[in-house]
This record gives structure tokens, C-alpha cells and sequence, in this order.
């Protein structure tokens, strides 16, 4: 199932489009259960233990059917890349509680814009005028829909904001290790760290979850491993460059979902803010797609 397949685009770009669904999936439970739609109202630390608990049960179970031979792990940047992504992950479910889907989903493209931002200090990259421009379209769109002045809609996009920088730093630490060891091991020590830190921050939040919202809470862990293993595939069978705008399909999976659940409909500004988003995001992977230099394998 992770192993190289033969290029076959138009599978490809369906599995990138299910992924993007299952990937507005989580973001839509973990509204229900931030704002009290399944039960008492559940913090975000807790909704992120429950992401990783169930994630890394699904990850154990695609392990024992594949079987997969694992290498020796660069713990440091294992560490690293958990830390990033529970973070990330915890931000971006608050953030799902106070601003519509849509909007969340947007500001979570600008992931690899802070990608390579950070890169140029970290890996000493060289960012050309394109890269840029790229850039500062997309969070010229983040600006708009941050709603300079509003009240928890802004707390809402700044939280969303601060999740897509950690997501961006994590990138960085996914792009090494994945010249190094194997996607299903990656996944594997992600969610097995992953889930430590998130157990360790929701017992000071924890509160008794009912049968309904431990239902959403393994629905999280579930789907959001679905949409890792559909876009590992995905990424297998064509080139990132054209994986990459069909993942987009996410912001309209979200607005849908918002719209037929809690009957939120995207406003003028959060059409305008998503289409900037969008329009940097896209050059930014057209940009990768024409020039991608290897990145050096960690140090062990």
C-alpha cells in the first residue's frame, strides 16, 4: 500500500480529492465537539489526544496487515516533527470552534508558505522572486480573513494562524525524514509520540467523554489516517505538482459540511480571503513542482 506504484494521474487526483474530504471530516467533528453540538463543550486538548489515540490504532493495524520493515528512527527529528504537529493539530481544532470551516481551512494552505519562510534560516534555501510572490498573496489572504477588528472570529484566525506556522516547521522535519525511513514508520513514531504529549496536556483538561462524543473522537483519529494513507497514494502515483491542487478540494468539502451541519454559509470575506489564499498557495506548488532539490538525509 506505501510501496512506488505505476503513474496513473487520474487516480491520483481521486485519491487527493477523498483525502481532502476525510481531512475536512476531522476538522467538522472536532467542531462538534468543541462547541458542545455532542455533549458537554470538549477542550482541544483533549479532541487532539482522541485524534491521536484512534490514528495510531488504525496505523497499528495497516502495520500488522503490511508488514512493512522498519529502519533505525531519528528519534531527535521524530521528536521534533510530534511536537510540531500536535501543536498544530491542537490550534487548528480550537481554531474550528470560532471560526467557520472554511476559513480554518483556508489559513491551514498557508502550511507551506511558513514551510519556506522557515527554510531560508533553517536549511539555508534561496528564495527566488516567484516564491515570493507566492508568499505574499497567501498571506495577504490570510490578512483579509483574519477580519482586522472582529471579536472571536479574529481570535479564531490568529489561533488558525499559529497552527499552520507549527505545520509549517513540521514540514520541514517531514521533508528529511522522508528521504530517510519508510511513510508507515513515520506515522507509526508521529502518532506513538504524538499521542504521549497529547495524553500528558489533556489530563489536565480531561473530562468523562459520552458514547457520542467518543464515537467523533475515534471518527478524528480515523479519518484523518484514511487521508494520510489516500495521499501517501496519491503522491505515490504522480508528481507533487499535480497531486497538490486537488487537495484544495478541502476548503469546499469544509464550507459543505459547515453549511448541511451547522448552517454556517462562507460570507464575501471569506470567499475573497480563501480565492487569495489559494491563488498563492497554487503558484507556490507550481513553483515546487519545477525545481525540487533533494533534501539531505538526517544524521543518525
Amino acid at each position: 500500500m506505501f510501496t512506488p506504484r505505476a503513474q496513473n494521474s487520474t487516480l491520483a487526483a481521486s485519491l487527493t480529492v477523498l483525502a481532502a474530504a476525510f481531512l475536512a471530516g476531522t476538522t467538522l467533528l472536532a467542531k462538534a465537539l468543541g462547541t458542545g453540538a455532542l455533549g458537554p463543550e470538549m477542550h482541544a486538548l483533549q479532541i487532539s489526544f482522541g485524534r491521536f489515540l484512534f490514528a495510531l490504532v488504525t496505523i497499528c493495524g495497516a502495520i500488522a496487515v503490511v508488514r512493512p520493515k522498519f529502519t533505525r528512527p531519528h528519534l531527535g527529528l521524530h521528536a521534533g516533527r510530534s511536537a510540531l504537529g500536535w501543536g498544530g493539530v491542537t490550534l487548528m481544532f480550537a481554531a474550528a470552534a470560532f471560526i467557520p470551516l472554511s476559513d480554518a481551512t483556508a489559513i491551514s494552505f498557508l502550511n507551506p508558505v511558513f514551510g519556506m519562510l522557515l527554510a531560508i534560516p533553517l536549511l539555508g534555501e534561496k528564495v527566488g522572486p516567484v516564491r515570493w510572490s507566492a508568499a505574499l498573496i497567501a498571506l495577504a489572504g490570510a490578512a483579509v480573513l483574519t477580519r482586522p477588528g472582529g471579536d472571536a472570529i479574529e481570535l479564531g484566525a490568529v489561533l488558525a494562524l499559529c497552527s499552520a506556522l507549527c505545520l509549517g516547521a513540521e514540514l520541514i522535519l517531514i521533508k528529511r525524514l522522508s528521504g530517510w525511513e519508510g511513510p508507515l514508520q513515520i506515522l507509526f513514531i508521529n502518532n506513538a509520540i504524538g499521542l504521549c504529549i497529547a495524553g500528558i496536556a489533556a489530563s489536565f483538561v480531561w473530562q468523562a467523554p459520552t458514547p457520542a462524543q467518543w464515537a467523533a473522537l475515534a471518527g478524528i483519529g480515523v479519518l484523518m489516517a484514511a487521508a494520510q494513507a489516500c495521499f501517501v497514494n496519491a503522491m505515490a502515483r504522480a508528481d507533487a505538482s499535480f497531486v497538490a491542487p486537488f487537495f484544495y478540494a478541502a476548503l469546499v468539502f469544509a464550507a459543505i459540511y459547515d453549511a448541511a451541519v451547522f448552517r454556517v454559509v462562507p460570507d464575501r470575506v471569506s470567499v475573497i480571503g480563501a480565492c487569495i489564499i489559494l491563488t498563492g498557495a497554487g503558484l507556490l506548488a507550481w513553483r515546487e513542482g519545477r525545481v525540487r532539490a533533494p533534501f539531505p538525509a538526517p544524521r543518525k
